[in-house]
């Protein structure tokens, strides 16, 4: 089996994360999480997100996190603009890449941001342009690629018709998540493979939950596709608003875990890693998700 040599991580935790969180996170605290993410090798951090504070107030410093991260070489800072106004914000900040998204499940996005997936794209599009004006690069999310809280499950064909769609309006790269963990390996691979059809590999990522414990064995089924791009966030932060109690995004600790033991290269520290996710963990007054940060921290501890 040829798995690829190397694996590129997103750290959504600054924004995926801490988005989920009921209490949110002095801007202080968020740059530190980005400096010790940077700090542990991630070239590659999901910062905020530019969305009204009326909705998201967890992200309302977005602006002010993004003036207080110390920016380094080498590193990508993206930010999520869901309309032209986040987008107009946004420029100010200077983000490296934007990310926009859509859902596979018709039933999801009218729920979510209340309106079909065509009137998504439609928004998206103006986004999409004047980002690409401004030199910067798209990423597309493609939520609930695999299943939906409302529809069950979502087949190959629904994926296929959204990546298209974003491809449509210019979406530089597209990530296939499976929203709320339900994805096993061949449905995971079945739903890859459609972005495969329309998008280079270099340009498509996957990006898992574990409500049912499955994103790394789903991650696993990618790297046999070829697929070296994932979101993770670090000590699992975020929970899945859909499926109560449950964990939320993969935690980026277990992913390099993983692709140390399969001699894959991630450039990134997993013992400066489990600090930052010890960190973040304590300014949120528990333990991390992380299973392999809690028998790190352990093992220091013993």
């Amino acid at each position: 089996m040829n798995l690829p040599n190397h694996v590129t991580l997103v750290d959504v935790g600054p924004r995926d994360g801490l988005q989920n969180e009921k209490e949110p996170v002095s801007t202080a605290h968020k740059a530190q999480l980005v400096a010790m993410l940077q700090g542990a090798g991630l070239k590659e951090i999901e910062v905020t997100s530019f969305v009204s504070p009326k909705w998201v107030p967890q992200m309302a410093d977005n602006a002010a996190v993004m003036a207080a991260i110390e920016r380094q070489p080498g590193v990508r800072y993206s930010v999520l603009t869901p309309n032209m106004k986040g987008l107009e914000s946004a420029l100010l900040t200077r983000p490296d890449e934007v990310v926009v998204f859509a859902a596979a499940s018709e039933a999801f996005s009218q729920k979510n941001i209340n309106c079909s997936i065509a009137e998504s794209i439609e928004r998206f599009a103006p986004v999409v342009e004047a980002a690409h004006a401004a030199g910067i690069k798209v990423r597309g999310a493609l939520s609930c690629a695999v299943g939906c809280p409302y529809e069950g499950d979502i087949s190959a064909d629904q994926v296929e018709r959204v990546v298209l769609l974003m491809k449509g309006i210019g979406v530089d790269h597209l990530g296939v998540a499976d929203t709320i963990g339900v994805g096993t390996p061949r449905k995971v691979q079945a739903a890859m493979e459609r972005a495969l059809k329309h998008y280079p590999l270099v340009e498509v990522s996957g990006h898992f939950h574990d409500t049912y414990g499955q994103a790394l064995a789903n991650i696993y089924a990618c790297l046999e596709l070829g697929v070296h791009h994932f979101d993770t966030s670090v000590a699992g932060l975020g929970g899945c608003p859909y499926a109560k109690g449950a964990t939320g995004n993969v935690a980026s600790e277990d992913v390099v875990f993983m692709l140390n033991g399969l001699g894959i290269e991630t450039g990134i520290d997993l013992d400066k890693l489990v600090d930052a996710g010890a960190f973040i963990s304590g300014v949120l007054g528990r333990p991390p998700v992380s299973r392999v940060a809690r028998a790190l921290l352990a093992k220091r501890a013993g």
